[in-house]
């Protein structure tokens, strides 16, 4: 019997043994080195003043406006297990960057709000969300169990793009093991529409090309109308469905001529809900979590200044990867009604994250908005 390398767990094989290694990176252990957590010196004006090294020295960051910092910085072959973090701050100015082998351009560059699809809550508000590869806790504790392998190195940075400092506690935990060969690399993008042109589609990914499989949607929608707004379809572009992978003007909803693979019957739908989201009883919209989708927040006007209605949005292809071997794209409408029972392209604010798993390298993404393209307004 071959050897356990410990990744891809599951009940079925937590009881296996493994050669693997267990390492942790946080700021009370920057670098996840054996033997050397716990080690900061207290500085003098510190809680832990009176009891010295060892006693909760360091267990957060601080980071300054336009600064950079480190959370993992570590050698492979491993894989990254599980993260934990909880920040300060605005979310959508928090940036979240994995960086896989050695690569110049991140794999992933998403906030850090959205990363743990939870765009529209914030340092004083909380949207509790139950599913199997992210989780947020009471007091926003973010918690992710995406399973991210790297062969050489593994790289995890977080930027504060906002006027203010912040302060983050955070770890991240991995495994150093062997990596299988046919493991690609964990990839999330964040792309927003505010807001989204009319008759236009919000592109969710284009452009990707290589191989792999595409796991997960997360969606920040804000309704610019009233009414039902989710008649929209996604569609799902594969393998020289679009030329390159590319959406731009070759989509038939842009004038183009070309036609997916995948598509899908409604945006509730999508989400795995029907009709509307809406609960029969108390006439309106019902947040739920299940393990592979939910609408985990909805934001409600209140009369004065929370003028719109806000949705986040999940669904995880955890168990239904969508699979491709050379090219790949997605994109979905927002469609809400009008007179005379016609279709009306709204104008909506969506900001969206992707995630996939693919070969490397990959193409370049699309610069992030600005900061002010960035905020939630």
């Amino acid at each position: 019997m071959s050897t356990f390398n410990g990744l891809g767990l599951h009940l079925g094989n937590l009881s296996r043994l493994s050669d693997a290694q267990t390492r942790s990176c946080s700021p009370e252990n920057p670098t996840g080195a054996k033997g050397q957590g716990g080690r900061h010196v207290d500085p003098s004006h510190g809680p832990s003043r009176d009891l010295g090294t060892g006693w909760k020295v360091r267990p957060c960051v601080a980071i300054n406006p336009g600064e950079t910092l480190v959370l993992a910085d570590v050698d492979g072959p491993g894989a990254i297990q599980q993260i934990w973090m909880t920040p300060t701050g605005n979310y959508r100015f928090t940036i979240l960057r994995f960086y896989w082998d050695g690569e110049e351009t991140p794999s992933v560059e998403v906030p850090v709000g959205d990363f743990f699809a939870s765009a529209y809550t914030n340092y004083n508000t909380f949207a509790p969300l139950v599913s199997l590869p992210v989780c947020v806790n009471p007091g926003n504790a973010f918690n992710c169990y995406w399973e991210m392998p790297f062969r050489k190195h593994g790289k995890i940075t977080r930027e504060n793009s906002g006027l203010e400092a912040m302060r983050i506690f955070d770890q991240g935990n991995y495994t150093l093991t062997d990596v299988p060969a046919d493991a690609a690399y964990f990839h999330a993008q964040f792309r927003r529409a505010n807001p989204l042109p009319y008759r236009d589609v919000h592109t969710l990914l284009d452009g990707v090309r290589g191989r792999g499989h595409y796991v997960g949607t997360y969606m920040a929608w804000q309704v610019n109308n009233n009414g039902w707004w989710g008649e929209g379809e996604i569609k799902f572009y594969l393998d020289g469905d679009l030329p390159g992978g590319v959406v731009g003007r070759n989509v038939k909803e842009h004038g183009g001529e070309h036609y997916p693979t995948i598509c899908g019957t409604g945006t509730e739908d999508y989400f795995c809900g029907s009709y509307n989201f809406e609960n029969k009883g108390t006439k309106q919209y019902q947040e739920f979590c299940t393990p592979y989708a939910g609408v985990p927040h909805v934001v409600r006007p209140d009369g004065l200044y929370q003028a719109n209605t806000r949705f986040s949005l999940y669904r995880w292809h955890l168990l239904d990867p969508i699979r491709f071997q050379q090219d790949f794209a997605a994109t979905i409408q927002a469609l809400g009604w009008r007179a005379g029972g016609r279709y009306l392209p709204a104008r909506d604010d969506i900001a969206s994250t992707a995630f996939w798993y693919q070969t490397e390298p990959h193409a370049p993404f699309p610069a992030l908005p600005d900061r002010d393209g960035l905020e939630v307004i």
